[in-house]
């Protein structure tokens, strides 16, 4: 794309040195983020993923150009991809209130290893393109989704209460606020004593109770000991 820069793709020392420093730049630079929203994949497993990537495709093109091998420079680069899939699933879990998490962190592996393809290919502007991206999606992106979502009236709760009637408590209440309920899972706390329950709402509030109100009128509610946002 810049023929300014054509001499830093050629497969020899200094080409190699720039392709595996800006993967460490990119990857760095992505995981800084994660890291910062304390997420299971952080900097370091950004950065490997990243560099791991870079040197893949680098080795295909050394094989292909400089050793001569009848390789395809194509297919080392297509089993990253997935291969990743397997270090992104791991980055993903589901809360004991069945709410999928991790699922963005599993994404960002996912682009890592695509920047670690450009780096490795010497498509720098693409690697640094793609970055910058990832960066304003991740770091102003969830600004705006969290305020948009902040004025949003839908709501998943947690709560535990000690005796089966307390639900039906629950739900007047939520009528009561204007609240509709939309789903219920119900489940029975093993070892507790005296059968305590729990439930995971849905709830949907149109023109009613805001989210701080809804939680603390639940939480009110006699025999209820434990109301959290899922």
């Amino acid at each position: 794309m810049f023929s300014a820069l054509n001499f830093l793709r050629q497969p020899d020392l200094l080409g190699i040195t720039v392709r595996i420093l800006l993967a460490l730049v990119c990857g760095g630079a992505i995981g800084l983020e994660r890291t910062e929203k304390r997420r299971p994949a952080g900097f370091r497993t950004h950065i490997l993923i990243c560099l791991g990537a870079a040197m893949t495709t680098a080795t295909s093109q050394y094989l292909y150009i400089v050793m001569d091998y009848p390789i395809s420079v194509s297919r080392m680069g297509a089993q990253v991809i997935a291969g990743v899939s397997f270090i992104g699933a791991g980055a993903i879990m589901m809360t004991k209130w069945r709410r999928v998490r991790g699922l963005t962190t599993a994404a960002g592996l996912w682009v890592v290893a695509i920047v670690g393809l450009c780096c490795g290919t010497a498509f720098y502007e693409g690697a640094v393109y793609a970055t910058v991206l990832v960066l304003v999606a991740e770091v102003f992106f969830s600004k705006l989704e969290y305020r948009v979502l902040r004025d949003m009236r839908e709501l998943t709760v947690y709560a535990e209460y000690v005796r089966p009637s307390c639900l039906e408590d629950v739900v007047s209440k939520c009528h009561m606020l204007g609240v509709k309920i939309v789903d219920v899972e119900i489940t029975r706390k093993s070892g507790e004593e005296g059968g305590r329950s729990c439930a995971v709402l849905a709830l949907h509030s149109r023109q009613g109770a805001g989210r701080e109100d809804i939680i603390r009128e639940l939480a009110a509610v006699d025999g209820v000991t434990t109301v959290i946002e899922a």
